[in-house]
């Protein structure tokens, strides 16, 4: 009973080792070929650092004005008898806006002429009579003095009625109607708002240091959000010959090329509008750039991935801690790290590590300096 007791024993044993010894040789053939294994090339597209001019700007915030802006006002007091606007529409210089009420003006215009006839012919008769020696020197300096009192009442007369007629002083575009029928207008109450949005001004601030390198002539370009993904263009017309001294920064006045307002569309830029406006100097300076997808961004210091080739000739990524400056559009400058032509990762950089072979494939962003979004 024993004897079989142990034989079993042995035998299960014998067993357990052989099963062991059979594990042990497959993890050993499992070990021996994950270390004959090799890792497939991380597929990447590739673009060379390039070197480029880029223009030197100064960026400030404006605000826009209108090359000519008016509240028109009455220039005397007087009832409104007619209105030839209702507002927004576009005039042109000396469209009639406003006609006040008259009916005085006109009584006195008549007595004025008669006191003008009256004057004139009685210059006339003294004139003949002091030529003939019958009248004395100071009866003809009285008639003549008469005459030109009466021509004066009636200039006088004449302004106050053409006063009351109330024009626009420019072609422009008119805003909201602030009068109506009947109104008593006193003088200068406002009546309407014109603006000529053509040309268009911008005022902005520079700091004082920009001075030296700010002139008359130099090109501008504002946006605005008001007309998103449109470039005004301009040059400035104007700088303040006075600091100001709670800022440090001087008043630049530019004008700016849009569209002449005909009347068949609201104007696209409006007085008081908020714009960002950038200075174009004209230096320039060298950069080297890489487009900002080949950076790999960090806290401990950003980063791109050089392709180049190691002792095995094969394409493996070498990671490069760079120093950025600028950006613009889809690219970055690289102040420090880079050199021109070196070939870096774009697309992929996200997959990579130091060492990694990598097979370089076609096609990938096209980065631009000037983006614009696909809404479609």
């Amino acid at each position: 009973m024993i004897k079989r007791i142990l034989f079993s024993l042995l035998g299960l044993v014998v067993i357990v080792f052989a099963l062991a010894g059979t594990k042990v040789l497959q993890f050993k053939d499992m070990g021996a070929a994950g270390a004959a294994a090799t890792m497939p090339p991380t597929a990447v597209t590739a673009i060379d650092v390039q070197a480029a001019d880029w223009e030197t700007t100064i960026t400030a915030i404006g605000t826009l004005e209108a090359a000519q802006g008016v509240v028109i006002t009455a220039d005397l007091s007087g009832r409104v008898s007619e209105l030839f606007f209702d507002g927004g529409e576009r005039v042109e210089a000396g469209d009639v806006l406003v006609q006040q009420e008259t009916s005085t003006e006109d009584a006195q215009l008549s007595a004025a002429e008669s006191d003008m006839a009256l004057a004139k012919s009685n210059l006339d008769r003294i004139s003949r009579l002091y030529k003939s020696q019958v009248v004395s020197r100071s009866e003809y300096d009285a008639a003549r003095s008469q005459s030109s009192a009466a021509q004066a009442q009636l200039d006088n007369i004449t302004a106050s009625l053409a006063k009351k007629k109330i024009t626009a002083p420019f072609a422009g575009r008119l805003g909201l109607r602030l009068v109506d029928i009947g109104q008593d207008l006193s003088q200068g109450v406002g009546i309407v708002s014109l603006q000529a949005f053509d040309p268009m001004r911008v005022n902005f601030s520079l700091p004082q240091k920009a001075l030296a390198n700010v002139t008359d002539g130099l090109n501008v370009r504002v946006s605005t959000d008001a007309v998103p993904g449109r470039l005004f263009t301009g040059k400035i017309t104007a700088i303040n010959t006075e600091i100001d001294s709670s800022t440090r920064t001087v008043r630049t006045q530019a004008t700016l090329n849009v569209k002449a307002d005909d009347g068949s569309a609201s104007p696209v830029l409006l007085p008081g509008m908020y714009a960002n406006v950038e200075v174009v100097l004209p230096d320039t300076r060298a950069v080297l750039i890489v487009p900002l997808t080949s950076v790999s961004f960090a806290t401990y210091g950003d980063s791109v991935f050089i392709l180049e080739k190691n002792d095995n000739d094969e394409l493996v990524a070498n990671q490069k801690f760079v120093q950025l400056g600028e950006r613009r559009g889809d690219f970055v400058e690289v102040k420090q790290g880079l050199e021109p032509g070196q070939s870096v990762a774009n697309d992929g950089v996200f997959k990579l590590r130091t060492g990694a072979v990598v097979s370089v494939k076609e096609g990938g962003s096209e980065p631009s300096l000037a983006p614009q979004p696909d809404n479609s």
